[in-house]
């Protein structure tokens, strides 16, 4: 089967990935194998293929937001049935006994391990997966529409949950990449009023025409004191401003897997008044579940750019440009 595998991190400038020709997996007990239709691109991806996330494998093949069909059932698969639609996100397994798990906090399992990182994800043909970690994709979602939900809408999803916005309240959102067009619609549908602060006119432009109340620059201060905040931006600079324009009592939760460094905070400025600085460690099944029919219920419509899977070097080069308005799309089994 074909897959871009990625052999050593480097600037993804330099087409890091490689087009090569790869076993087909094959499914142990409690897994399935999934022939792949699309799989969304992640900043999480990029972060991977340029070593800002450590390598645990000599090589591997990037990508968890993954929607397909079941190819083969392992011993013991009885989840889904041959041809049955579903969907991988970031989460590929975790020991289901640590008392993280027990809690229902399995996103902070210290043995989970992640798809496209610890095991081969998206860019390619096929994927094995165990199918407790899937999902079937609800029918109102095309496959192209749906890959987006599995990382990019989950982690907003999740980080909207973080933050503890409340229906009708003013939420701010630095950066505004795939997730945050994504939390924006969410938000949205709760009826709250929100602020959005990013580079790139374009992607304040796409804000607006999905619902924002303000747009402005990175660094720019909104017009109103917000009731909670997400940053999506890896940039770790912003998290003193994002916290300035807080009220009283607000949270500011921190989405990404990585970030730059944060600089010194002010106790008085950015904390005093119960201020709080929270992050977003990855998600859980139920997250998983809960976003789907939260989305099939609005219904949500992320924007999205399609690339061959032979382009993946160049989705993840304009990802790291922000030329991408909302979410990149690699297409293998749709046209």
């Amino acid at each position: 089967m074909r897959a871009m595998v990625l052999k050593q991190p480097a600037p993804v400038e330099s087409s890091p990935l490689t087009l090569e020709e790869v076993p087909e997996p094959q499914p142990g007990p409690g897994e399935i194998v999934i022939a792949i239709s699309v799989c969304g691109v992640c900043r999480t991806d990029l972060h991977l293929v340029e070593g800002e996330l450590a390598p645990v494998r000599e090589r591997v093949i990037p990508g968890h937001q993954v929607v397909g069909r079941v190819l083969r059932r392992g011993r013991a698969a009885e989840r889904f049935p041959e041809g049955a639609r579903v969907g991988v996100t970031w989460l590929h397994r975790t020991c289901g006994g640590c008392t993280h798990c027990r809690e229902g906090r399995e996103n902070l399992c210290r043995a989970a391990s992640f798809t496209g990182w610890h095991h081969d994800g998206g860019y390619a043909d096929a994927i094995r997966v165990p199918e407790a970690f899937a999902y079937p994709i609800p029918e109102i979602f095309d496959d192209v529409d749906a890959a987006p939900l599995l990382c990019a809408g989950v982690i907003g999803f999740r980080a909207l949950r973080r933050s503890g916005i409340a229906p009708g309240g003013r939420l701010g959102l630095y950066g505004f990449g795939s997730s945050a067009h994504i939390a924006l619609q969410l938000a949205r549908h709760w009826d709250c009023e929100v602020f959005v602060c990013t580079r790139g006119d374009e992607h304040r432009q796409l804000a607006r025409r999905l619902g924002a109340r303000w747009t402005g620059g990175a660094q720019e201060a909104p017009p109103e004191p917000l009731d909670a905040a997400i940053l999506f931006a890896p940039a770790g600079e912003l998290v003193p401003s994002a916290l300035r324009a807080l009220r009283p009592g607000g949270t500011l939760a921190c989405a990404g897997i990585y970030m730059s460094a944060v600089p010194d905070l002010s106790y008085a400025e950015h904390l005093f008044e119960e201020r709080s600085l929270t992050s977003v460690t990855a998600h859980t099944r139920r997250d998983a579940e809960q976003l789907l029919a939260l989305a099939a219920e609005i219904p949500l419509r992320p924007e999205t750019t399609r690339f061959p899977l032979e382009r993946a070097n160049e989705a993840l080069q304009q990802l790291k440009r922000d030329q991408i308005n909302g979410s990149a799309v690699l297409t293998l089994g749709v046209a």
